[in-house]
């Protein structure tokens, strides 16, 4: 998914010429070489600028018809992530629906993503539903933690249980749609997560529920799990975020969403299976060679011509149009060349140093990029 910040809804929005300007430049000239599924016109901009709401939809057509002209409509979808605030009522879901005051936007937004098959993007933060409704919402259910059937949420309108309070969430916005008559557009999660560090007022916020939270989602995603009213759709949700960042304004949460600290060493293992990890396997001690953030770039390519060249490190996946092309970019080429070279080596003592521009991690370097689960 690409994105178009707010700050550029307004020229968008009251210029197709701008609008098919943007799509030449931000896709066209990237695409399939890159995978784009989608684009995200703003975000939460009917809470966080409402001010530009009513460019929102205009900008949004205007887009597309830039995708129409270049024949990517089918291919590439548009639509705006949403805050969950603009949901009322969301517990049970059966009686949410959509803050009124937004329905000048909300009733032509919902009319063209079911004309063009897009999704509904929702911002979702069981984090937040917690912390807001501490002593009525338990920890467990936030984190998607085993439940018995005592502890699950019914919706008494419909009698559907709930196991985690995400998939509540989710379904919040279906009845939110069918409330204005709108029952073919999916629900996509565009964010979702839990912090890692927090001040004194939040003391949740950390890193055995930020892994207990993102581990158990990787895996509710990866079992195929719908929500409750519709166990046919696949939830496809986007992790909040790869790298912590550090300048946030406080609270201190708000700055430790990250998998991942500043410089590349992950904050914590996601554990997708028993024993296992997502971000390493810590059963079998793996390591792996990358990079060093912030060293000379000459000295890089340096070490990646030789680690390719007379290291005869296997680098044929990272030449143009191969798998690990993208990112195009000396960093990333020599990570995989050096830990190409490092493993060949037997991860012997001395392998990894490439003239101090590389490090020993146990952070599979192949998933750094890996943010949709």
């Amino acid at each position: 998914i690409i994105s178009v910040p707010n700050n550029q809804l307004l020229a968008i929005g009251s210029s197709n010429t701008t609008a098919a300007s943007w799509i030449d430049r931000n896709v066209v000239a990237y695409y399939p070489q890159t995978l784009i599924t989608a684009i995200a016109v703003g975000d939460e901009v009917l809470t966080t600028v409402p001010s530009s709401a009513p460019l929102l939809v205009p900008a949004i057509e205007s887009l597309y018809s830039g995708l129409v002209a270049a024949n990517l409509h089918t291919q590439i979808k548009i639509s705006t992530p949403l805050a969950a605030s603009v949901i009322l009522d969301p517990f049970p879901p059966s009686q949410s629906f959509f803050n009124q005051s937004l329905s000048s936007v909300m009733v032509p937004l919902l009319k063209f993503l079911s004309r063009t098959g897009s999704p509904l993007m929702m911002n979702l933060y069981p984090y937040y539903v917690f912390m807001q409704n501490k002593g009525v919402v338990p920890l467990d259910n936030s984190l998607f933690k085993p439940l018995t059937p005592t502890k699950e949420m019914v919706d008494p309108n419909t009698l559907l249980h709930y196991t985690n309070v995400l998939d509540a969430m989710i379904d919040a916005a279906y009845f939110s749609m069918k409330n204005l008559n709108v029952t073919d557009v999916v629900v996509l999660v565009t964010e979702s997560g839990w912090p890692s560090k927090g001040d004194s007022k939040e003391p949740y916020a950390t890193v055995d529920n930020a892994d207990t939270y993102n581990s158990n989602l990787i895996k509710h995603v990866f079992d195929r799990s719908g929500s409750p009213l519709h166990p046919e759709v696949t939830s496809s949700v986007y992790i909040y975020e790869l790298f912590n960042e550090d300048l946030r304004a406080p609270p201190v949460s708000e700055a430790n969403w990250g998998l991942f600290h500043g410089n590349s060493t992950p904050v914590y293992l996601l554990h997708v299976s028993g024993s296992g990890t997502f971000l390493a396997n810590d059963t079998t001690n793996q390591t792996y060679c990358v990079a060093m953030d912030e060293v000379d770039g000459k000295m890089l390519q340096t070490a990646l011509d030789w680690a390719c060249g007379p290291g005869r490190a296997n680098c044929s996946e990272i030449q143009p149009g191969e798998t690990c092309y993208q990112p195009n970019n000396v960093k990333n080429h020599a990570s995989y060349a050096f830990d190409s070279y490092y493993q060949k080596s037997g991860r012997a003592s001395g392998s990894c140093d490439f003239k101090g521009v590389a490090m020993i991690t146990t952070t599979d370097p192949s998933k750094y990029f890996f943010l949709l689960v």
